[in-house]
């Protein structure tokens, strides 16, 4: 075997479908790089291998007796316990009981620990349980056992590799995607995120040509549409010694909102055409029809000329009409509900709905409550009107209400309907026109279905050093939070300020220099760690104070409860120390305290978040985070308060602040 570098290779990692892409270094030359998509063996019917694009992200746990041996065969493997790809979708559309599904957005869910084994949701006790971590190593390992049967002389493992994750993913789950890459054997691979790979892909493609289309002073909004989640990314053009430069300017919320959404939105429109025909669903057959709804879905996205695509849903009992119910989801349907549930004409000052919570509530994903992406789109550009203040050659007009996009890149699959991708054009150019802006154009030339693996293998190969790199760094100011000393009043906590400890924009691979404040370490005993993160204020250097900001600039992440080591002290010393943040070459942010006077350092990463998952009816699942030591960036947002005690004794007061990580600070 050959450890040469040969291939620069990419993986969408994806909610619904993962892809592997990859481009021969030997034919490579500045921008001309030749990407390729690897077809992906893996089991379309039992006993039955075929080679397909893309990799549905579903994990199908069989029953022992359902599949024999001989029939879960892969190229490289004699017998798989987990079934992956187009046979688990298949199986899991009659027996959803055993489908896992959306694994990708489990990772980033404040309200689990994504180690635990709780997939699928729901299941009766006898149906085996697998982690969201689980689920998305089984997945990786599958693409590395593909790719190194195909090229046994270049195994992926010494080839430079770049796997992709949401652009607004939380720290915690971008280490538990890296963490996973490391478990399957890829320690190699570098984070990127998916819409900054919908671009590579998109300058891949115009081998050069991009520069024609774009221009100084540019804004590229790219609108990507996922499986599981809507990401939103501000991208500038500018010059630097003649040439074009591209930097990534801003990124929008984790939104758990896409195509799974819209599967869910279909089959209700089928489920309500079956009642009217006297048709009733259990629960377990609303989620075989949503998998139904799915693949109709896809197949009148792919077809033009498509009008109708057939739906089955398996059914029981004597009460329903023969062995499975029959329908057809139609196009008009599917354009009809996609439009108007999703991308409706909105204002441009419209904010998301956000509804007040019921009591109770099963278990499961925080998904958006506003189905309506035009509203989250508009609420992004409002907050982002300040993301090019700082840019050369990048303004807007005075008085400006939002950001003014000047080019459109979209990406994902429900953009092969070219009735969304025109929608999205027309929203925002009513937008620009009420704003007295000139109207934006869409990009040409985009792979709405791989762009996002064909992006990641070429910038794969720009890390080498060709090509055309984006600029782009933290998408977050990131802060740690201080309480201030200060005598116990009845029924208000202790103010909080806030110390930036890493920049927006910070570097994949440089260190934050250390702030000049000394803090009080607690080790060897649990303490809590506050972090809170901004997207809109680009300002803060290291080391910033805040004692005052608006709810809409700063989103507290879910703290986390850990014990750091003693090393060579006593368990509950304080120990005087320093803080220093690392944007880490993979794409993950690490935070360190560092004592002062022996150097010292004890990692604070954000790794773990829940520690039990119910197993019946709860409330929201509040984040209740607990970690080990390793991390990035931060998890979702949490209260910014919380009540101290109505009476207190000084004690009692102590105590509460040694818990709290970090002693006041000082000069």
């Amino acid at each position: 075997m050959s450890d040469e570098k040969r291939y620069a290779i990419g993986i969408d990692l994806g909610t619904t479908n993962s892809v592997i892409a990859w481009t021969d270094l030997e034919q490579c030359e500045r921008d001309k790089a030749p990407v390729s998509v690897m077809g992906v063996p893996q089991l379309v019917a039992p006993g039955e291998v075929e080679e397909k694009a893309q990799l549905p992200s579903f994990l199908y746990l069989p029953h022992p007796e359902e599949l024999p041996p001989e029939d879960r065969v892969l190229p490289w493997r004699e017998q798989v316990d987990h079934i992956v790809g187009v046979l688990a979708r298949e199986l899991g559309s009659k027996t959803p009981i055993r489908l896992v599904s959306s694994a990708k957005s489990w990772l980033c869910h404040a309200g689990v620990n994504p180690k635990e084994a709780f997939l699928p949701i729901e299941a009766p006790e006898e149906v085996p349980r697998v982690s969201p971590y689980q689920a998305s190593l089984e997945y990786l390992q599958h693409l590395r056992d593909a790719w190194n049967h195909r090229h046994p002389d270049h195994p992926i493992e010494d080839q430079p590799l770049v796997i992709t994750v949401p652009a607004s993913f939380d720290p915690a789950a971008r280490e538990l995607t890296a963490e996973a890459a490391r478990e399957a054997g890829l320690a190699q691979a570098i984070l990127l995120e998916e819409p900054q790979a919908a671009l590579y892909s998109w300058i891949q493609l115009t081998e050069g040509g991009w520069r024609d289309q774009v221009k100084v002073g540019d804004i590229i909004l790219v609108v990507d549409v996922g499986g599981g989640t809507t990401d939103l990314s501000l991208i500038a053009v500018t010059e630097e010694e003649g040439n074009l430069q591209l930097n990534r300017v801003a990124v929008g919320d984790h939104i758990l909102l896409g195509g799974d959404n819209m599967d869910l939105a279909l089959a209700y429109v089928v489920k309500m055409k079956l009642e009217q025909e006297g048709k009733r669903l259990d629960p377990w057959q609303l989620q075989a029809l949503t998998h139904g709804c799915r693949e109709a879905k896809e197949k009148l996205l792919a077809d033009p000329d498509l009008e109708a695509a057939p739906v089955v849903v398996p059914s029981r009992g004597s009460k329903l009409i023969g062995g499975t119910l029959r329908t057809d989801l139609t196009r008009e349907e599917v354009n009809r509900t996609l439009i108007e549930g999703f991308f409706p004409i909105v204002d441009i000052g419209e904010k998301p709905v956000s509804r007040p919570r019921t009591g109770l509530t099963t278990l499961g994903l925080p998904y958006a409550q506003d189905a309506r992406i035009t509203v989250h789109l508009a609420h992004f550009l409002s907050r982002q009107v300040g993301a090019v203040e700082e840019l050369e050659g990048v303004s807007l007009p005075e008085g400006a209400n939002f950001i003014h996009p000047s080019a459109i890149l979209l990406n994902g699959g429900v953009f092969n309907a070219d009735i969304l991708a025109q929608r999205i054009l027309e929203v925002v150019n009513h937008w620009l026109e009420a704003d007295g802006a000139p109207p934006a154009r869409l990009l040409e030339g985009a792979d709405l279905d791989l762009a996002v693996a064909r992006g990641a293998a070429y910038y794969s190969y720009v890390r080498l050093g060709g090509g055309v790199r984006i600029r782009g760094g933290t998408a977050a100011a990131y802060y740690v939070g201080v309480e201030s000393a200060m005598p116990a009043v009845p029924g208000f906590p202790p103010p909080i300020r806030l110390l930036c400890v890493a920049p927006f924009g910070m570097e994949e691979g440089t260190e934050a220099p250390l702030p000049p404040y000394e803090f009080g370490l607690v080790v060897g005993e649990p303490v809590r760690f506050r972090f809170f993160a901004s997207t809109v204020r680009r300002e803060d250097p290291v080391g910033a104070l805040l004692d005052q900001w608006s709810e809409d600039e700063i989103q507290e992440l879910a703290e986390i409860e850990i014990t750091l080591p003693p090393e060579n002290h006593h368990p509950g010393e304080v120990v005087p120390v320093q803080l220093a943040a690392t944007y880490t070459e993979v794409g993950t942010l690490r935070l360190e305290a560092v004592a002062k006077e022996t150097g010292e350092r004890w990692k604070v990463e954000f790794e773990v978040r829940g520690k039990e998952i119910p197993q019946s009816a709860v409330s929201e699942p509040a984040p209740a985070p607990a970690a080990e030591a390793e991390t990035e960036t931060p998890p979702q947002a949490a209260p910014v308060t919380e009540e101290a005690p109505a009476e207190e004794t000084e004690e009692e007061r102590a105590e509460r602040e040694r818990k709290a990580g970090f002693w006041p600070f000082k000069k």
